[in-house]
């Protein structure tokens, strides 16, 4: 499965945006959907991810609260909202798909191309 990262920007604190990971080649209804993020100088991490099961979701517990992912099957798409964002979040995101939701990269195996997130005034 091919994956495309997009949504990103720059966006003041406080503010909002909605990322997209649409997928080309299959269908994502079978896959766990996971998000990462990774910031200048640091190691990639987790972030959220859905699962292919029953949607059960999981967050990091930075991010708890202010983000919500969510699928919509029918456009093989999965969605992070990001509300009340905050300079710390200003990274790559990437999506990925997983057999099962894990905060482990080498759980995942097909990742998109990141789209960038800075969140500044």
């Amino acid at each position: 499965v091919q994956l495309q990262a997009s949504g990103g920007g720059l966006v003041q604190p406080g503010g909002s945006l909605r990322l997209s990971c649409a997928a080309s080649g299959a269908t994502l209804d079978y896959y766990g959907v996971g998000w990462f993020r990774q910031a200048p100088g640091k190691e990639r991490e987790h972030v959220s991810c859905i699962s292919s099961v029953d949607d059960t979701t999981y967050y990091a517990d930075s991010v708890k609260g202010r983000f919500t992912i969510s699928r919509d099957n029918a456009k093989h798409t999965v969605y992070l909202q990001m509300n009340s964002l905050k300079p710390e979040d200003t990274a790559v995101y990437y999506c990925a798909t997983a057999l099962e939701c894990t905060v482990l990269e080498w759980g995942y195996d097909s990742w998109g191309q990141g789209t960038q997130v800075t969140v500044s005034s």
